[in-house]
């Protein structure tokens, strides 16, 4: 990007604008509770009331900006990265996931931690991840239970976590990881109430938030002693998953990781390499199994083995339910949006939820419509629910594997039905937007011609 940005309505020099972006006027602790219960709802309303640019207070960042229009969003995406701060902006994420972050850093920092953790998730690696996937995911399904209906969203976490837990440490047993897994369920398993507890330290003497920190603790000393082994190990050049890789390339700086940033790459990967693909699969059967004609095009497709149409219903859930609802860059200088002046120190938020439920980009929103990513796909810019620009998830070739994987194994297994009818609402948890009831569903194994 030059100096001055090319895209309509977006400045980072010669700044005009003096106005801040409109906003509603409701107290800190009222948008708080408004944004991290309800934004699925709400933001809508604002959108609607004030515009593409809308300013927010919400704890912790106090001061944000929340971006609907995809010029304005590729503008941030494409703009220079000491000035739009990724890291600074995911500051909601760091008692969790720590300072050394790959999603909490910028800069330098970011370009060294994001190419040590690249060569895991290159083309190659995501060829040998298949059978790993394969492999976990026949297992699973063959323990679910036909006719009798189930939440399929819990049963996609405990499989795409240990799915991330042999990618993470190439095992899966033994007393420690076992312990490992029940801890990361209740990590991830937080509400909005409970993430104030992050950022107060008086919060968690009480109650659940003292629970929360016990188990943080207690993950933290189960990283540190399966690194400590791992560093004892002679093999680590013979070795593929994330660890051994990362114990065994130095740095670029020449020195090699320490403990502390480790753990915090390894437990980035653990909560954000699960989570998000386990809820976009539990929308996809949640949709699939009331769409009859969506059903029957993609279980062909899984028995015509067309993963380009499987991608397409994750890519199509992943749309209709974004799991994140917006991505974060903290300015570290005043830029210019839309005629508003936003101020260093504030947060914008290019609002994923919003564009993509935009009618102007995808028609019939509301629809859940799998062939919009055949042949040309949507617009460019209008589909991001990876992030965007030299932040996009390093991670995003892995869980469109994962998902297209898993989405074929249990298609070609079982048919979807729904328990109810009635289609279920969204509910925030933690960052993410899941099915309140768990997107459950009913499986009848399938009965096929034999020719």
């Amino acid at each position: 990007m030059t100096t001055e940005t090319t895209t309509p309505g977006v400045r980072i020099e010669n700044l005009t604008a003096t106005a801040p972006p409109p906003g509603p006027r409701l107290p800190l602790a009222v948008q708080t509770v408004l944004f991290g219960s309800y934004r699925h709802r709400w933001m809508p309303r604002l959108r609607r009331r004030h515009g593409d640019v809308v300013r927010l207070r919400i704890y912790p960042e106090r001061h944000v900006v929340q971006l609907a229009d995809v010029d304005h969003i590729r503008a941030v995406f494409a703009g220079p990265a000491s000035v739009f701060h990724a890291g600074e902006g995911n500051v909601i994420l760091k008692p969790a996931m720590g300072e050394h972050s790959v999603l909490l850093t910028d800069e330098d920092v970011h370009l060294r931690a994001r190419k040590l953790l690249m060569p895991a998730f290159n083309g190659a690696a995501l060829r040998g991840y298949r059978g790993l996937v394969t492999e976990l995911t026949e297992r699973e399904v063959q323990r679910w239970r036909p006719g009798t209906p189930f939440s399929s969203h819990p049963r996609m976490q405990a499989l795409t976590l240990e799915i991330i837990l042999r990618v993470v440490f190439g095992v899966a047993e033994g007393p420690r990881l076992e312990e490992l897994r029940t801890l990361l369920r209740r990590i991830v398993d937080v509400g909005p109430v409970d993430l104030l507890g992050w950022h107060n330290p008086k919060l968690q003497r009480y109650g659940p938030w003292k629970r929360y920190a016990i188990a943080q603790r207690r993950t933290d000393e189960l990283l540190y002693a399966e690194i400590a082994e791992r560093r004892r190990a002679g093999d680590l050049g013979e070795r593929h998953d994330v660890l051994s890789r990362l114990l065994a390339v130095e740095g670029t700086d020449g020195e090699g990781l320490t403990d502390a940033e480790l753990r915090d790459q390894l437990i980035t990967l653990l909560l954000a390499g699960h989570e998000t693909t386990a809820t976009a699969l539990a929308w996809a059967f949640h949709e699939l199994a009331r769409e009859p004609a969506q059903l029957a095009a993609a279980t062909r497709a899984a028995d015509d083995g067309d993963e380009k149409y499987l991608e397409a219903v994750a890519k199509e859930s992943m749309r209709l339910h974004p799991v994140i609802s917006e991505v974060a860059r903290k300015l570290t200088r005043d830029i210019e949006v839309g005629g508003y002046r936003i101020p260093a120190g504030h947060t914008v938020m290019p609002s994923i939820a919003l564009v993509q439920a935009d009618p102007a980009h995808h028609p019939g929103p509301g629809a859940f419509r799998p062939e919009r990513f055949l042949g040309d796909g949507p617009p460019a810019g209008t589909w991001f629910p990876f992030g965007g620009g030299v932040r996009r998830c390093l991670g995003a070739g892995f869980s469109l594997l994962e998902a297209t994987v898993v989405l074929r194994a249990v298609l070609s297994r079982f048919h979807l039905t729904p328990d109810r009818a009635r289609p279920e609402p969204a509910k925030a948890r933690n960052i993410t937007m899941v099915p309140s009831r768990g997107a459950r569903v009913i499986v009848t194994p399938r009965t096929r011609l034999v020719t």
